[in-house]
């Protein structure tokens, strides 16, 4: 179908039909040299969400939007391990990233994890690095395998040459209501990640109110369209689904959650339901990799890799390695809130529930994310602190901390946490942290 014009591709896919690998990769192309404007960008995001994708379709449409641009080929490096990695969808209190990244290195991979930056009321895995003083998230290719020779873990951010059809096409999709759209979402977070050259790869797929897919079964569509289409492109993927109705970290913000990482890799603390998902995400990955027979293994493995240690040592090498200060594990300089004021409950109770959604925005309204792409962050504010679902509380009891720039920013903040939390005189019931397990032999 060469010469096939964009229009042509549209109508086909409108009109219901399965969409070949040839006219797909002419359309990414298009997109990636700017050939295939904007309008026909939206006209074919819209198609797909009406139409939808066949597994194989989706599969052209990701390899297409992979090799728009240029790829990292980690065979040349003969690396003593599997080169994998671990991509969340989203959330508050998120900071898996910070801990797992070196502590997979610690037990052997390589890990060159491509990252993104804050939008809406989740956090960005960028954003929380930059934080530390001279960390750089937009680093040459080079500068990026040294660091992983020498580390073992790089997070960056995509640059301009790693599936730029992306950049472009995901522009369009937030402006044009089609972001929800499974196969372009599964399409959006695999290119990059097959552009980075994996051998392994799991995925944190959250539910819940603080999550963008909130059903579960939504979740699940995505979950398993992930898997499919990961394998079906080459790249062995697996995916948590996971439970997002309460922040997972206890801070949100993005200093306040690199403070979180440090502990956790240090073992000053290691909160119980972050715990929870870094050790489950990490066994998945190291026993598809080959790094551990089976879970008791790899679980014994990462433990070692954190006790002795080692992750925070590669932690460091990373920081060091990406224009970070080289004694970031004693002295990582972060920003610190002008103002700190507690949110202390009005009555006497259990917390039972959380708009997790809402404290996310009120991370915003603080000035620690954006409302647009591009809008400058403060990494200094944000909530720490936060109580689990279903603490006892008494009146006056903290429920979190918040740290902002102003009083009167301090004041919104403390306002809407209150109303984001919801205390009765019954405990809620526990809910599963990880809901499934999906790979591609689950029916």
């Amino acid at each position: 179908m060469a010469g096939l014009l964009p229009q042509e591709t549209i109508r086909r896919k409108r009109d219901g039909h399965a969409l070949g690998d040839a006219e797909l990769r002419a359309f990414a192309q298009g997109i990636a040299n700017e050939s295939v404007s904007e309008a026909q960008i939206a006209a074919f995001a819209m198609a797909v969400c009406w139409r939808g994708m066949a597994t194989d379709e989706a599969v052209s449409l990701t390899l297409a939007m992979r090799d728009s641009g240029s790829l990292l080929d980690w065979r040349t490096e003969a690396l003593p391990g599997p080169v994998l990695d671990k991509h969340s969808t989203g959330g508050v209190g998120d900071t898996v990233s910070l801990m797992l990244g070196p502590m997979l290195a610690a037990c052997g991979g390589f890990v060159p994890m491509i990252s993104g930056r804050g939008l809406g009321h989740t956090g960005g895995t960028l954003d929380k690095l930059e934080a530390i003083p001279g960390y750089r998230a937009g680093v040459p290719v080079e500068q990026l395998r040294r660091v992983v020779r020498e580390a073992g873990v790089a997070i960056v951010g995509a640059g301009d040459t790693l599936a730029p059809a992306d950049r472009r096409f995901y522009a369009v999709r937030d402006v044009t209501a089609t972001v929800e759209s499974v196969p372009l979402i599964t399409a959006s977070i695999l290119s990059k990640k097959l552009a980075a050259g994996l051998g392994a790869l799991v995925l944190d797929v959250k539910f819940g109110n603080g999550a963008f897919m909130q059903d579960l079964a939504r979740a699940r569509e995505l979950a398993r369209s992930l898997v499919e289409v990961g394998c079906g492109a080459g790249l062995p993927t697996q995916v948590l689904l996971t439970d997002m109705n309460q922040a997972l970290a206890p801070a949100a913000g993005n200093a306040l959650e690199v403070q979180v990482a440090l502990d956790y890799l240090r073992g000053t603390a290691r909160p119980a339901r972050l715990h929870e998902v870094v050790m489950a995400l990490g066994a998945a990955v190291l026993q598809q990799a080959g790094l551990a027979a089976d879970d008791a293994e790899a679980r014994m493995r990462l433990l070692r890799a954190l006790d002795s240690g080692s992750a925070a040592e590669r932690f460091a090498r990373m920081v060091a390695g990406l224009g970070g200060p080289a004694d970031v594990l004693a002295n990582p300089g972060l920003p610190q809130a002008a103002v700190v004021r507690d949110v202390t409950a009005g009555d006497a109770g259990f917390l039972a529930a959380v708009d997790t959604r809402a404290l996310g925005m009120a991370v915003v309204a603080l000035g620690g994310g954006r409302r647009r792409s591009g809008d400058p962050i403060d990494p200094s504010v944000g909530l720490s602190d936060l109580l689990p679902i279903g603490t006892r509380v008494e009146a006056g009891t903290p429920l979190t901390r918040v740290h902002a720039r102003t009083e009167a920013d301090a004041q919104e903040a403390i306002a809407a946490v209150r109303r984001a939390c919801a205390i009765t005189d019954h405990a809620p019931a526990p809910t599963p942290l990880i809901a499934e397990h999906i790979t591609r032999t689950t029916p």
